[in-house]
């Protein structure tokens, strides 16, 4: 299932789809559900303080036989009460990893320019491979940008076809620093928001490839560059989703017509 990896701004590579711990799935213990996104092919493992179930990714990891190396891991600082460096800790002991693949700023709160100072010794000393952000603007990677001695390998974002045109200049000017986008929660646009303006170029672009919306969908995220965050109980769905790395891509045309669909807005706002 050739999804190919994606060259960060500090040389490494990430895998282009990552199965992530979030969501529903917050402090739950969700160890089987990894196990069997390991299983389906995910070699990229997302997870975070915040969704307070490391122990449930060390876990399926032990439980997998896998070597720790051969995945690819992130987590993202998201306890204020500690430092980066301490809360690192914290995610290396349960996770059952002696450095992470890629450490994020979960997002802009606080002194976050200070503990990038602190992200980037991190890195200095191999704690983490790569380091980067989540849930940034173009104010706040301003802000970062102009004190930083490494420029942040990603920035993980909200991303679907109906705020993709808001999301226009901070796309501008990540590209312009080489900042890779990681996109969580591209199905809202038709989980969320089912019978809107792009369902229909979604269904078109489905039936002449004979696949289903959801791939649709992640084919486009995948045509912007993305790195796709995603997640399922179920591994069927799984299966579904690796299965777009073997697809052939949307048209030109068929992109561009989403990308009008979306810029109309969600149902509702038309």
């Amino acid at each position: 299932m050739p999804f190919s990896d994606i060259q960060l701004n500090d040389g490494r590579k990430i895998p282009s789809i990552a199965f992530g711990s979030g969501s529903v799935n917050k402090g739950k213990d969700i160890h089987t559900y990894i196990e069997q996104a390991i299983e389906a092919g995910f070699s990229h493992i997302d997870t975070a303080q915040h969704y307070r179930n490391e122990e449930s990714v060390g876990r399926a990891i032990r439980e997998s036989g896998l070597e720790p190396s051969t995945l690819y891991i992130t987590s993202k600082y998201g306890l204020p009460h500690e430092t980066p460096r301490k809360a690192l800790e914290g995610s290396l002991t349960k996770i059952g990893v002696k450095y992470l693949d890629l450490y994020l700023i979960h997002a802009p709160r606080g002194d976050y320019v200070g503990a990038w100072t602190e992200f980037e010794k991190i890195r200095e000393e191999g704690l983490a491979k790569s380091i980067g952000v989540s849930n940034f603007g173009v104010e706040e990677l301003q802000t970062l940008l102009k004190q930083a001695k490494v420029i942040p390998a990603v920035n993980q974002i909200r991303f679907h076809p109906y705020n993709y045109t808001q999301l226009k200049p901070l796309l501008e000017y990540q590209a312009t620093h080489g900042i890779i986008t990681e996109a969580y929660g591209s199905l809202a646009a038709i989980t969320t928001y089912p019978g809107g303006p792009v369902d229909a170029p979604i269904k078109q672009a489905a039936d002449r490839l004979g696949i289903t919306p959801t791939q649709v969908i992640f084919l486009w995220v995948k045509a912007k560059g993305a790195v796709i965050v995603t997640t399922s109980s179920n591994k069927r769905h799984l299966e579904e989703y690796l299965a777009v790395g073997d697809l052939p891509p949307l048209t030109p045309e068929e992109i561009e017509e989403i990308d009008k669909a979306g810029a109309k807005g969600p149902p509702g706002t038309t």
